[in-house]
């Protein structure tokens, strides 16, 4: 059986780089710190820290030792977090982000219904388009759209979305209804961040270059165009449902719609999931696949 006597000391010493400092964060004398560094460096058969009267630093070795006795510690508080969180009503700070159109749509109405549901929750919700470091700055979650790149996260599916490509009655009754990707090319597409628009022929990915007078980083203003009869756009399902059922704007070129692609929700891969956070997760998957619009792997993040 594993003998866990010093390694608690040895990991604050290691990260306080004093023995003073660990013996106050542990509670404890610094001799019994000292003599416990001391019978674990025995044990072992290794020096762990070189010291002088000025200053402690871990040795190479030490600092081997140092990354997976921190794994396991944390993996041990994770263990105890999940055991004590079982019967707990969700309550304490939840961090989660999301892309801000998106965001405001779709997902803050469904955190101001589990903020509602669980009032003894504090949920800081930051809509960024930005790719925010999920770590470094103590995120919960964080919402994602489209196709995930390998990185160190874990990732859930929530939902889907769908991209359309759209026009006014108006503005195909001036320009003629594309019926082929070819057709593209007479036509005025309204651009976004990306030069090209994705579909799918014969089964396979193709990503066709558009051009057109407007370009513009916003969602919405795209819609204004199209709606004004400026262009075709296209656009994710969240932009432009209303329109379209309304009729205000018509889908073209079905046929090559590319398949939807995810909404997830990604989190560190090595982070407990508390029972508020898989909660928000449930609701969030249940309030996507049920509701249009409520408002005016290992996998890492996407734009």
């Amino acid at each position: 059986m594993f003998n866990w006597e010093g390694v608690s000391e040895f990991v604050s010493v290691a990260e306080t780089e004093s023995f003073t400092a660990a013996a106050n964060r542990l509670g404890i004398s610094t001799a019994q710190v000292s003599r416990q560094i001391g019978a674990l460096e025995t044990r072992l058969g290794v020096k762990l820290f070189y010291r002088t009267t000025r200053k402690v630093s871990i040795t190479d070795t030490g600092q081997i030792y140092y990354n997976h006795c921190r794994q396991v510690l944390d993996g041990l508080a994770e263990a105890e977090r999940a055991i004590t969180d079982l019967h707990q009503t969700p309550k304490g700070r939840l961090n989660l982000t999301a892309p801000v159109t998106f965001g405001e749509k779709r997902i803050a109405p469904l955190v101001n219904e589990f903020v509602a549901r669980y009032p003894e929750l504090e949920v800081n919700l930051t809509l960024s388009n930005q790719m925010l470091d999920l770590v470094a700055e103590c995120y919960d979650l964080a919402i994602r759209l489209g196709e995930l790149e390998d990185s160190t996260m874990m990732a859930k599916r929530l939902s889907s979305r769908t991209h359309y490509v759209c026009a006014s009655p108006d503005y195909l009754a001036a320009h003629g209804v594309p019926y082929a990707l070819s057709e593209l090319d007479q036509h005025n597409c309204l651009q976004g961040t990306l030069d090209y628009w994705r579909f799918e022929e014969k089964s396979k990915p193709r990503h066709i270059r558009v051009k057109g007078n407007l370009r513009c980083n916003s969602g919405w203003s795209l819609v204004d165009a199209a709606l004004k009869g400026i262009g075709i756009v296209q656009l994710p399902d969240y932009y432009v449902q209303a329109e379209l059922e309304a009729g205000r704007l018509v889908p073209v070129l079905d046929n090559y719609r590319a398949p939807d692609d995810g909404i997830w929700a990604i989190y560190p891969h090595n982070r407990h999931l508390s029972p508020k956070v898989r909660l928000l997760l449930e609701h969030l998957s249940e309030g996507l696949e049920t509701t249009e619009d409520l408002m005016p792997k290992t996998i890492g993040e996407t734009k």
